[in-house]
């Protein structure tokens, strides 16, 4: 009596789950007769791959007389099928890709197989942070061949990935990867913590996760790397960091992370030590000179001319003697024409955008200092300083240099050399006070750490690396060698 009830309830289930699913567009409903017995197949059109449809199920459903569908269960060459009662769920799980068989009579109600339809990007070269030697893979929006791209390169059983859920709308995938032995089990535990406790509806990219579970969420400074590179996921990795990876995102967030770390490129790594270290050691100056040569111009013309040597003055006064505007108004205006024309290049199409970016550099320096707008001496500046900015390796540590620029100009232009000062150290006291997954983020500087120099400010040889970074507090501080594995 019981089981005939229970039948019942599961028939008019289904019979309201077949109305409501009539109303989506792309559902797909098939019946499939046997003699005793009838089987449903539904799914939905567009989430479904059809090459697995038509080869591995319909074939098994058509060809084939089940008792119940934990028979034919056993007979799907398909694995992760799943066997309910509960109508409800049904809806959520044809969304993700599955498809249900129903058969009448049959305890449990319903099979849902997942064939989902996977349109994926193949792996490209990076697009950002390209190097002319080394791997030339990047990740993709799959999550999946993320993984795969890791495992790839540390196919090794210490790898631990630990998977979640993020969203309450999108339940966007999200994997933290760390090297068990290695990694400290506290910084993995505050990643996961801190994802687990991002209540947003939705998360598309990366960066949503990334600016959810900052240290310091005010801050104008990224606190987690990103890159689209797996050979520098797997080296950080090795040293005893974090990975999350985003599902749908091509760039994976590592933590924790320094400062000195943004303006490194992975391609370091495959040059001489000594070229690697120039290389980086010009990126630090450019930066800083791309921060502070444009408000240093401004702060001096305007209340420091006593600064300014007897050979320069006349130059800077024939540049400047046509100029209407004060210093800070045509730096302002060559500030504002150069971040237009780098946001045109952006938005444009590639080859459209180099023409722009080039060309419309070109016409307007030339026009404004012609027309007397500007002095060609701050169009020079202005031009080595966006140039500066541009050696930044990570595009987000980038715009936060461009983003500086602009309050620094107009201290300069209100307070002088003594306003600089001081908003400069502001912003090294604002530095020395963050943290990333609540490691410093200023070390080796703050803390002062002379053993993690090694690879911060220049880049030592390899076996001078002996050591892993002191700042991720790894299980591990020594790094083996092949010496260790023979003893």
């Amino acid at each position: 009596m019981n089981r005939n009830m229970e039948q019942k309830k599961i028939k008019r289930d289904f019979e309201k789950l077949i109305t409501e699913l009539k109303k989506k567009d792309g559902f797909i409903h098939q019946q499939v007769k046997h003699n005793d017995s009838t089987m449903h197949v539904g799914y939905l059109k567009t989430s479904v791959d059809p090459e697995k449809l038509q080869k591995f199920i319909l074939p098994r459903v058509q060809d084939y007389v089940y008792n119940d569908l934990a028979q034919l269960e056993n007979h799907m060459p398909i694995a992760k099928t799943e066997l309910l009662d509960d109508a409800s769920k049904v809806q959520e799980k044809l969304v993700e890709g599955y498809l249900f068989i129903h058969m009448e009579g049959s305890i449990p109600a319903y099979l849902l197989i997942p064939v989902p339809l996977d349109q994926k990007r193949q792996v490209s070269t990076p697009e950002v942070e390209f190097s002319v030697v080394g791997p030339k893979e990047a990740f993709v929006e799959d999550i999946d061949t993320n993984l795969n791209l890791i495992r790839k390169r540390l196919a090794i059983p210490e790898l631990h990935i630990e998977k979640l859920q993020v969203g309450t709308v999108t339940k966007t995938a999200v994997a933290v990867v760390s090297i068990k032995g290695i990694a400290d089990e506290e910084n993995v535990n505050t990643a996961v913590q801190r994802i687990k406790d991002v209540d947003l509806d939705q998360v598309v990219d990366s960066s949503f996760v990334q600016q959810s579970i900052a240290d310091n969420k005010n801050s104008p400074f990224p606190q987690l790397l990103d890159t689209e590179r797996p050979d520098r996921i797997a080296s950080i990795l090795v040293e005893g960091k974090v990975a999350i990876i985003v599902d749908g995102s091509p760039h994976v967030l590592l933590g924790p992370t320094t400062l000195i770390e943004f303006f490194s490129a992975f391609e370091d790594y495959f040059l001489n030590w000594m070229v690697a270290s120039a290389f980086r050691l010009i990126r630090l100056i450019a930066v800083f000179f791309s921060i502070l040569v444009t408000p240093l111009y401004v702060a001096v013309l305007t209340h420091h001319f006593e600064v300014i040597p007897n050979t320069m003055l006349g130059t800077l006064v024939n540049s400047r003697s046509q100029v209407p505007f004060p210093p800070i108004m045509e730096a302002i205006i060559l500030e504002l024409a150069i971040e237009l024309l780098r946001e045109a290049g952006a938005r444009l199409p590639t080859k459209v955008g180099q023409t722009i970016g080039i060309v419309g550099g070109i016409v307007i320096g030339t026009a404004s200092v012609e027309a007397g707008l500007t002095s060609n001496v701050l169009l020079i500046v202005v031009g080595i300083a966006a140039l500066g900015s541009f050696t930044t390796p990570v595009y987000k540590m980038s715009n936060t240099i461009r983003l500086i620029r602009f309050p620094l100009l107009l201290i300069a232009h209100v307070y002088g050399l003594l306003g600089l000062t001081i908003f400069i150290a502001y912003i090294m006291v604002h530095l020395l006070r963050l943290t990333s997954l609540g490691r410093p983020f200023m070390e080796p500087i703050f803390p002062f750490r002379i053993k993690d120099f090694k690879d911060a400010l220049i880049r030592l040889p390899f076996d001078k690396q002996n050591k892993r970074p002191y700042q991720v507090r790894p299980s591990k501080v020594m790094r083996p060698t092949a010496k260790d594995k023979d003893r």
